[in-house]
């Protein structure tokens, strides 16, 4: 499973943001939070252990989920190459209508003269 397919769905990002704050709950604690039925919240939960961004654990009759650290580290880093690949882009064109402004400057003073 694809990490952004698991993303793209608001319940599965609420889901990852009740597990952010609490650390790890058991299925029933994370049921409780949404007004679907424990069946809808199972397969967010699936899809979200298929894409490895939580783990589940069972302990005696309870699964308890926690977020994945390591996808998490390998999805900010992604998003932090993203986000550089952004900023030169920027900074390039940033640089290009900087050269274009002063053309239109350097145009206008000659015009005037």
């Amino acid at each position: 499973m694809d990490m952004f397919v698991a993303l793209a769905d608001p319940t599965r990002r609420n889901i990852l943001e009740l597990l952010a704050s609490s650390g790890e709950l058991p299925a029933t604690a994370i049921y409780v939070q949404f007004p679907l039925s424990p069946q809808a919240v199972s397969q967010h939960l699936k899809v979200l252990r298929e894409a490895n961004l939580v783990e589940m654990e069972k302990r005696a009759q309870k699964h308890v989920y926690r977020l994945n650290p390591q996808m998490l580290s390998h999805f900010e880093e992604w998003v932090l190459q993203m986000k550089q690949r952004w900023s030169e882009s920027f900074d390039t064109l940033d640089a290009v209508l900087e050269m274009e402004k002063k053309k239109l400057v350097g145009t206008d003073k000659k015009e005037d003269e």
